[in-house]
């Protein structure tokens, strides 16, 4: 027997479940790094944090099993607690609307077919690649009650400037403000999804006589309410999760974090107080989780709520 007839009949032992086997193999190798990684940076801390939201855990001594306890304290005993879940539901509130509104106006007018639109594609987007560190220390600076240059220019007006971040009343609205500077990534979601919408759909608007506001609001913006609900989400998710801007923001602008008056302390700035400033790591565990299913079933609930407005065919 020949070492070719040897081979043949080895290929033909093989069976097709063992080829599929051998092929599953040969790709888990491939993306083993990658799995090694998922499942010892992101899995294993996931699992850990829900373990340790149900502990007594201060970091240095070994975590002692409460239950409930952490849970209930949060709920009933915990003023500050409250004091984050409001000041967050307020920057949602209030952020996610107006950068949506804003985000989209801005796309439309980047959509316009002017000469020279990629600059000014090109300077809207912008803000967005600074570093989170510069732009609240610009903005820091923008808003300083005493020598900003938004201030000043409310003087020339002979408008009494606010304090804005070192202001419990406008601290909020400041950061608000600080994030809308940073609308370029939506924008340019959004300037994607106008590109999208079928050019005839709107010369039929205007064979049937409709205006610039008419073509907007019944072929634009029905035709964007995909891409609407996938920005509206992120947002919602970004905003519950902030944390950069507010730490930065009440640090520099009015000397300690979530200052002045607990008015800038938002969801995840208390929680990252309680993990790394009290070492209280089960608590943080626990507020980790609690946000963790608050987020899930309101985005769950905007799917359920939304699903007949958004139009996804062409």
């Amino acid at each position: 027997m020949t070492n070719v007839d040897l081979s043949v009949r080895q290929a033909r032992a093989v069976t097709p479940r063992q080829r599929e086997w051998k092929k599953t193999l040969l790709g888990l190798a491939f993306i083993s790094p990658w799995l090694l990684g998922f499942l010892w940076l992101t899995l294993y801390p996931l699992v850990a944090s829900l373990y340790y939201g149900f502990t007594e855990y201060a970091i240095l001594t070994p975590p002692k099993w409460v239950g409930l306890e952490k849970f209930i304290t949060m709920f009933t005993k915990d003023k500050l607690f409250w004091t984050s879940v409001v000041n967050t539901l307020y920057f949602v509130a209030i952020s996610v609307p107006l950068g949506t509104l804003l985000s989209i106006l801005l796309a439309l007018l980047l959509n316009a077919k002017v000469r020279g639109m990629s600059i000014y594609r090109t300077i809207y987007y912008f803000p967005t690649v600074v570093p989170v560190i510069a732009g609240v220390m610009l903005w820091a600076w923008i808003l300083n009650p005493q020598v900003g240059p938004l201030n000043y220019m409310l003087g020339l007006l002979h408008i009494p400037g606010p304090g804005w971040l070192a202001d419990p009343y406008w601290s909020k609205p400041a950061l608000i403000i600080l994030s809308l500077w940073g609308l370029g990534g939506a924008t340019v979601i959004y300037l994607a999804g106008l590109q999208d919408i079928p050019v005839h759909l709107y010369e039929a608007a205007d064979l049937d006589g409709a205006n610039g506001l008419q073509k907007i609001l019944f072929v634009t913006i029905p035709l964007l309410t995909p891409v609407i609900l996938f920005n509206v989400i992120m947002g919602l998710i970004g905003g519950f999760q902030y944390f950069a801007q507010a730490f930065l923001g009440s640090a520099i602008g009015a000397g300690g974090m979530g200052a002045p008056m607990n008015s800038t302390l938002f969801y995840n700035l208390y929680l990252y107080r309680n993990a790394f400033g009290y070492f209280q790591m089960g608590y943080a565990s626990a507020m980790a989780w609690v946000l963790l299913v608050f987020v899930l079933l309101l985005t769950l609930l905007i799917f359920k709520l939304t699903g007949r407005f958004v139009y996804y065919g062409r």
